[in-house]
């Protein structure tokens, strides 16, 4: 299983920021000490260019960012200080993405992209810790390529994916599924293909039945090549952000439900971690570090571009 990581390339922040950037460091070597997974697994993914963010995003809007000339209003809502190096990191995390989808499209089966999910950018601005919204990107770039004609975005984060719902509100081709927590940010959500809006304190039996249904909808309601999945760690209960209560075992769970739908019915995955703010940051890594492990499980017969 190919995994796409762009931790080495640097996310300066200020001492006490929020945003738990070590975790991205923390998950690929806690994935590359596992025997599970070999050094080739282990992949730098190209940056997404110009054309291909264009594809999601307005260009005035990439000149602001490239340049660094986005206004302190619009720092504020992004969440992050300007610098050249946030822009590459942003760049290359969209292009793991990008090259996860190739990846799963390609061998039939799942990749996996260990940052990205960054679904609360806008086509005009960046917002929520996302700079650019890799998942409507990637899902743009390989329909203008003719790889896929459908795509479905199946958001598991819990908070809703307002910048990918909106991006792609007028694209038949893609349809947007987000189930998430109703009373959490953002507080003025998009509307997707498909909302789930959890109560605050759903438990991992609430939250599976209602993922469940939710994933039978997908399907009826649109015929994916690809699935982009978004796989949260910040339903958690102990998550600083997220208001909801699954355990480990409840992420565990979904995870394997989003993968099992997935694999049944033939549909290639591109995984991405999206948030996770637990208050102890190893049970964030912990949470992504088992959604990968499980994406390998359950895909680890398919050979030759087939599954049997």
């Amino acid at each position: 299983m190919k995994l796409f990581h762009s931790d080495l390339f640097d996310l300066p922040l200020p001492a006490g920021h929020r945003f738990p950037i070590d975790k991205y460091r923390r998950l690929r070597e806690r994935l590359q000490a596992d025997e599970e997974f070999a050094g080739d697994d282990f992949i730098v993914p190209p940056a997404a260019s110009d054309e291909q963010l264009a594809l999601a995003h307005q260009a005035s809007y990439l000149a602001r960012v490239s340049r660094g000339d986005l206004s302190p209003a619009e720092i504020k809502r992004l969440g992050f200080p300007w610098t050249a190096a946030m822009v590459e990191r942003s760049r290359r995390s969209t292009g793991a993405t990008l090259a996860a989808c190739r990846v799963a499209l390609q061998e039939r089966g799942c990749a996996a992209n260990l940052a990205g999910g960054t679904h609360h950018a806008h086509a005009d601005h960046g917002e929520g810790f996302c700079v650019f919204n890799d998942a409507a990107v990637a899902a743009r770039v390989l329909l203008a390529e003719g790889a896929v004609k459908q795509v479905a975005i199946v958001d598991c984060d819990v908070h809703q994916g307002n910048g990918t719902a909106s991006i792609c509100a007028d694209d038949e081709r893609i349809f947007t599924f987000s189930i998430h927590g109703a009373h959490n940010f953002p507080f003025d959500k998009a509307n997707s293909n498909l909302d789930i809006d959890l109560p605050d304190r759903t438990d991992d039996d609430g939250y599976l039945e209602q993922l469940s249904g939710g994933l039978r909808e997908v399907f009826r309601r649109s015929r994916p090549e690809l699935v982009i999945y978004l796989a949260g760690a910040d339903p958690y209960h102990d998550d600083r952000l997220g208001r909801l209560s699954l355990t480990f075992a409840g992420l565990a769970t979904r995870d394997a439900l989003v993968f099992q739908t997935c694999r049944t019915l033939a549909v290639p995955v591109a995984v991405v971690m999206a948030g996770g703010y637990a208050r102890e940051i190893d049970d964030t890594v912990a949470i992504h570090h088992r959604t990968v492990v499980t994406a390998r499980r359950t895909f680890a017969n398919v050979h030759h571009g087939t599954l049997p």
